[in-house]
């Protein structure tokens, strides 16, 4: 695509921690102007490769050329002085400060007498923003402004500091859908000024809307750089995972019957007693998934604790089968009829250290038929892991494998095999495809599908808004600890979800305009 010398240039980069190589010969280059993908799924090396390249890490092989000349970055401030910024996943952004204040910080105008020049770092970050179409208060403070104002603040930290190649480590995980098309808006005008920008993604339509070539990694391996016009999501997707893959959801319409699961005007509190959720009440029913969507942290998770058992409610009721469960402990909620794929499956879905068969009996473990008693009944646990290793195509050479020695995917797949082997009236869905690959993906959303096709409720909490307007049959919008949206996820639109999740549309089924069932 360019002939002239690369801004940046990777060449064989190799990273080896103990045991793993993260990074195996990569070659990247990105040049003036350019928007490059780089695409992998959670444990590519992708992520690794970046710190590289911003000095958090040191190669074990490889060089790293800027614009043509071998540097040795040996830290994040060599690559500052190299023009190399970068925009981390988790914002690096003091709460209590003022965006000028952040956007400074560390190389601060000074007055005469040692103090902070505010109205120069003002008029300098003003200039910035106009020029690059960054659009701050620079008086505001971090804590009161939008997500993506927070972004818009750490790209001109990079920018303030002389950056001329930036590093967007997945920018749209916290985003709603109209902050990131500002996001998209933003790079263009940085690409159009001759900026590159080096862009790190697994959403396939992102990098496709927005890249100008994108370069694929694979466990730690560079599978190729294709350019987008002779890209397609499916040829992405097939260059990540090594195998053609289905990418829509297919289902069929739902044929929801009676109530399951309602939750009634919940109320709970977080760390300091501050509020997490306020008034939040919904149904599920047999036969339906209904979909959480929500920029996160905005209740989602305290909401799943609530029902399972693992955090308090203030107020409200929790009800399945039109029994109340609320404050009533997890293994009693799992003995109801309550199966739950955690957000979070090294610390609330497995035991590491434990084998396939163990962690695929846990929560029934003193249970018929594999416990009697206070005796293990060892025989059924075995017959149990090799018929749902089968069944759910775990890759493992045997059931004693400790699972911490799978593969992110198959972790996930020894998960949904326990809670939906338990035969739940009530799936929970958190993030259920969290760090897996587009095989992977393919295969959970299949089993999801068919629970809700048995008759089962099921309730999907994802940030990936694709996966929800995929997955969902009715989808609610959190905010705040609010639910402030229902809708059919026939009639949804990114943007209409978008506007929900920023808090800019309510429509709850008190209001008017409630979804009819």
């Amino acid at each position: 695509m360019n002939e002239k010398v690369p801004v940046i240039e990777m060449r064989d980069v190799t990273k080896v921690f103990p045991g793993v190589i993260a990074n195996d010969h990569i070659n990247l280059a990105v040049h003036e102007g350019e928007v490059l993908g780089l695409l992998g799924e959670n444990g590519a090396g992708k992520s690794v490769l970046m710190s590289i390249l911003y000095g958090l890490y040191q190669p074990t092989e490889g060089e790293i050329f800027v614009r043509g000349k071998p540097v040795a970055i040996t830290g994040p401030k060599v690559a500052i002085e190299q023009g190399i910024g970068m925009v981390h996943q988790h914002f690096m952004l003091v709460p209590v400060f003022t965006v000028a204040e952040n956007i400074v910080l560390g190389d601060e105008p000074i007055t005469n007498v040692g103090t902070l020049n505010t109205a120069k770092a003002v008029n300098e970050i003003k200039a910035l923003s106009e020029k690059y179409n960054l659009e701050v208060d620079p008086h505001a403070k971090i804590e009161d402004i939008s997500v993506g104002m927070g972004q818009r603040v750490e790209i001109l930290k990079t920018m303030y500091r002389g950056a001329q190649v930036l590093i967007l480590d997945e920018p749209t995980a916290v985003l709603t859908p109209q902050e990131i098309k500002g996001l998209f808006e933003i790079m263009h005008s940085l690409t159009e000024a001759g900026f590159p920008v080096i862009f790190i993604s697994h959403k396939l339509k992102e990098l496709m809307e927005v890249c100008d070539r994108v370069t694929v990694i694979r466990r730690g391996k560079m599978i190729g750089t294709i350019d987008i016009e002779d890209a397609s999501p499916q040829i992405l997707a097939s260059m990540m995972v090594g195998r053609d893959v289905v990418l829509e959801v297919e289902k069929k319409p739902s044929q929801p019957k009676e109530v399951v699961l309602e939750v009634e005007n919940i109320h709970a509190v977080g760390l300091n007693d501050l509020p997490v959720l306020n008034g939040v009440s919904f149904k599920v029913h047999a036969g339906e998934i209904v979909g959480i969507a929500g920029v996160a942290g905005n209740g989602q998770s305290e909401l799943i604790e609530v029902i399972t058992g693992l955090h308090k409610a203030n107020s409200g009721d929790v009800r399945l089968n039109n029994e109340t469960i609320t404050n009533h402990s997890a293994k009693e909620i799992i003995h109801k009829g309550i199966a739950t794929i955690p957000e979070d499956r090294h610390h609330r879905g497995l035991v590491l250290d434990f084998s396939i068969a163990d962690n695929g009996v846990l929560g029934s473990h003193d249970q018929p038929p594999f416990a009697r008693w206070i005796q293990r009944m060892f025989d059924a646990i075995r017959a149990y892991a090799d018929k749902f290793i089968q069944e759910f195509d775990v890759r493992t050479p045997n059931q004693e494998a400790q699972v911490k020695n799978l593969s992110g995917g198959n972790q996930q797949k020894v998960i949904i095999a326990r809670e939906i082997g338990r035969k739940p009236d009530l799936l929970i869905a958190a993030q259920p495809t969290r760090g897996v690959d587009v095989g992977a993906i393919e295969f959970i959303h299949r089993r999801i599908i068919e629970q809700r096709d048995a008759g089962k409720a099921v309730l999907v909490i994802s940030n990936e808004l694709d996966e929800v307007m995929g997955l969902s049959d009715r989808i609610l919008v959190m905010f705040h600890g609010e639910i402030v949206g229902e809708i059919l996820a026939k009639d949804a639109t990114e943007d209409e979800l978008g506007l929900y999740m920023a808090g800019a549309k309510r429509n709850t089924p008190s209001s008017p305009k409630e979804v009819s069932k």
